[in-house]
């Protein structure tokens, strides 16, 4: 099957087929970097780092180049800047502003566990190209100087005789829609009311370079022509697939769409325009009037959502179980949903790195999986399909596909960074249960040799966290161990301490598939004899046997743990 994406431009699902399978290339608008992200800024991180990671599945992490730009120059951060640090020169402060912003967003989408990507340009750092491609577009007779400004003509671009696209097409609407649905800056300079800027003259103090087209006083660019430069830069004239939210789509990537096409005179400038939804809070639009304006941070750091913090990767499950495409109404319940959905998968991983090891294959497709993902980024079908694979975790053939899937939608942290603690447990387990043990007798508490610690308490015992660790690893007293049995007891009423069933080491799992072929091959020569006799020594190793016939008749043997 091969993968789908739907083009905003085209306005249709179709094959993506890259212009080079070894070097394949994506852009995504990136932060303005002026203040905190908000939950609405997660959606795109989360949405183009699946894509990212599905993309380096298919065509190989060397082969696959993202860029997510940082915009470091714009009003908004010169106003922050003005605000926050009166004191300081304007070009001072901005570098402040910008450098703790950026850090900010850095950790929060880290937090969400983002990759980052390939590469990340400043706009600062390619005021060069912008200048290359402004001069382009005026000796081209698309864009025209005018009390030094440089603006650009759609007007121009449409009347223009080449292979180059509708001004509005990406929007899908006429000059005369968009300039009534648009605020309109209306400047005496305007040729026209949808001429946009392209560089304008600096005001004092503020950042600015020596200008294009001969304009003698020094300037800065626009907004739309920075990303048209930093995608020039990094991808070429013309990449695989650029992205955003859906609201970048009128002006800015109809604006980016035209510059780039009408430089370089081409009829494209991605050949996939792929754009997410709108999110919403509780059935409302977010905005700071409403004082349901959430930042990424305060899901992460505080309780201003729910009543509590949340895991990164909470935030990113109830992303995904979201078509991109569609509007999302992020709701504490859609929280607490993703989170049991997250805890239940935890707590068979015991079961995943029992059959594959500490470090789980990543070349094993999962082909139903992936097929969704194919099918334009369809992560809620995805994760029906991996809720499906969690609970068949005892096939033996099922659980390396479901650690790649957690992989590709950046979610195997949360399974494995569990499991590296339980692990952490597990090595002196059995010593702190006989200290447990004998310590209980000293205090006063019954001893037995019939207690016993199941899978499923000792998988319980391991997710109340560090309490219970920093319990089991220090000298206590007697109200420590109280405190620690009362712990013990909220789990399992009889608290039933004494044997641990594990489910089989990477190195014994070579011995059960070597005895299973044994076995195997003497039910095929009527040896039952020694087929009962390798089902036993099977049994000792705490592995269960079920025989029974596939769908053709066949006889087949499925195995579990105790």
């Amino acid at each position: 099957m091969e993968l789908r994406l739907y083009d905003t431009l085209t306005k249709e699902k179709r094959p993506f087929v890259p212009l080079d399978p070894k070097n394949v290339r994506m852009y995504v608008c990136g932060p303005t970097v002026y203040d905190f992200a908000h939950i609405g800024n997660a959606r795109p991180v989360i949405v183009f780092d699946v894509l990212f990671r599905l993309l380096r599945h298919l065509y190989g992490e060397a082969h696959v180049t993202y860029v997510r730009n940082i915009t470091d120059v714009d009003d908004k951060i010169n106003d922050r800047a003005a605000r926050d640090f009166p004191g300081l020169r304007l070009n001072e402060a901005i570098r402040k502003v910008t450098e703790v912003t950026e850090k900010q967003f850095h950790d929060d989408v880290d937090g969400l566990g983002s990759l980052r990507p390939t590469v990340e340009p400043r706009a600062t750092e390619h005021i060069a190209e912008m200048r290359a491609i402004i001069e382009k577009l005026v000796a081209g007779g698309f864009a025209y100087v005018a009390e030094d400004h440089v603006l650009f003509s759609p007007q121009a671009m449409n009347a223009a005789n080449a292979v180059l696209p509708r001004y509005g097409a990406l929007a899908n609407r006429s000059l005369d829609e968009m300039i009534a649905g648009a605020r309109v800056d209306v400047a005496p300079y305007k040729r026209d009311n949808t001429d946009f800027v392209l560089w304008k003259p600096a005001k004092p103090g503020e950042p600015s370079w020596p200008s294009p087209s001969g304009i003698a006083v020094p300037g800065r660019p626009g907004w739309h022509i920075e990303c048209s430069a930093m995608a020039w830069k990094h991808l070429g004239e013309r990449f695989d697939i650029h992205g955003g939210g859906i609201d970048l789509v009128f002006p800015h990537h109809e604006n980016e769409l035209a510059q780039s096409c009408c430089a370089f005179h081409a009829d494209r400038m991605a050949n996939v325009w792929m754009h997410n939804g709108f999110l919403q809070v509780e059935g409302e639009k977010m905005s700071k009037s409403l004082g349901n304006f959430i930042t990424i941070r305060e899901l992460l750091k505080s309780d201003k959502f729910g009543g509590r913090r949340w895991s990164g990767e909470v935030l990113r499950l109830a992303m995904l179980k979201r078509h991109y495409r569609s509007p999302i109404d992020w709701t504490v319940g859609s929280l607490v949903d993703a989170e049991k959905t997250l805890d239940k998968w935890r707590s068979r991983a015991w079961y995943i790195r029992g059959a594959l090891g500490d470090e789980p294959s990543r070349e094993i497709v999962p082909t139903e999986f992936v097929h969704a993902l194919l099918d334009d980024l369809n992560t809620p079908e995805a994760i029906s399909i991996l809720e499906a694979m969690s609970n068949a975790l005892f096939d033996s053939k099922v659980h390396p596909w479901f650690v790649t899937a957690l992989e590709i939608l950046g979610l195997d942290g949360y399974v494995l960074r569990d499991l590296r603690s339980f692990n952490r447990a597990e090595t002196n387990f059995d010593r702190v249960l006989t200290k447990f043990l004998s310590e209980t007798e000293r205090h006063g508490g019954a001893r037995s040799d019939n207690w016993k610690l199941s899978f499923k308490d000792a998988l319980g015992l391991a997710h109340m966290g560090r309490k219970i660790e920093r319990l089991l690893a220090t000298n206590l007293s007697s109200n420590d161990w109280d405190d620690l049995r009362r712990e013990l007891a909220r789990i399992d009423p009889e608290v039933r301490i004494h044997t641990l069933r594990r489910p089989p080491k990477k190195r014994s799992l070579d011995r059960i598939n070597a005895l299973l072929s044994k076995r195997a091959a003497a039910r095929a020569r009527k040896d039952f004899g020694e087929s009962d006799r390798i089902r036993d020594e099977l049994a000792a190793m705490g592995v269960v046997l079920k025989d029974g016939k596939d769908a053709n008749g066949n006889p087949i043997t499925t195995w579990e743990i105790a």
